[in-house]
């Protein structure tokens, strides 16, 4: 495994452990589209829940990973926006998302632990109907390590900002925005999205790079950058 990976699992793992309980570990992985945040949530919550299960056989599992995708703005409340092409064509900018909605998550994640706290559900995204689908994400009271990942998760305006400042750590990957570019007309192309590379080159320019630049230019001070450099494997997030 990556060196900085294998550091944050090691530096996440430590921390956990003198999290107080009834509390949990929350952290905020993001960058700008293309850049492999996904790809790094998943990997941190699959290897502490490792390092858990080896150290408390037969527990639950103790971290999750939770994507930013189930709070994007329905079709339908983009067609009902002033500039409903303009909408369309601009989803996944920061103003195509419902960030008020996230904030509510992340103060209900913030509430104390006790025996009696129920589940939280997040919404996830179905790619098939191209809408979030509400409560879909089951985030029990097990889970004391959470890993957001979005882009907009360290983005210096309202109600991003909020949200942020709840976070025990903010982290941001790094990546070359061709590099990201490059990715970004893949993985289009194979999610049906555009029909060919040059409309997914037209999308990943007019769009993911353009929401990438606000990402980079507004982003808040962060603990920690991971460089996206390494593991073909980030070529999906």
């Amino acid at each position: 495994m990556d060196q900085q990976v294998e550091r944050l699992v090691n530096q996440t793992w430590e921390k956990f452990g003198s999290t107080p309980t009834g509390t949990r570990l929350m952290i905020a992985v993001s960058g700008i589209p293309g850049s492999g945040k996904s790809e790094l949530a998943t990997t941190m919550a699959k290897r502490i829940n490792q390092i858990y299960a080896t150290a408390t056989p037969g527990s639950p599992p103790i971290a999750t990973a939770i994507p930013m995708d189930g709070y994007h703005l329905t079709r339908a409340q983009l067609a009902a926006m002033p500039d409903p092409e303009y909408a369309a064509a601009r989803r996944g900018a920061a103003f195509t998302f419902d960030g008020h909605k996230f904030l509510q998550l992340v103060q209900a994640l913030r509430k104390p632990l006790t025996p009696q706290s129920a589940d939280v559900y997040a919404p996830s995204f179905d790619h098939a109907i191209k809408d979030p689908v509400d409560d879909d994400i089951a985030i029990p009271a097990s889970c004391r390590v959470i890993f957001f990942e979005g882009n907009y998760l360290s983005l210096n305006k309202e109600p991003w900002n909020q949200a942020a400042l709840m976070m025990n750590e903010l982290w941001f990957v790094d990546v070359d925005f061709e590099v990201a570019r490059q990715r970004l007309i893949r993985r289009h192309v194979q999610a049906g999205i555009a029909k060919d590379e040059a409309e997914a080159d037209k999308r990943a320019r007019e769009n993911d790079l353009v929401n990438g630049k606000e990402i980079v230019d507004f982003r808040l001070d962060v603990q920690e950058i991971v460089n996206s450099n390494y593991d073909p494997a980030w070529d999906r997030s």
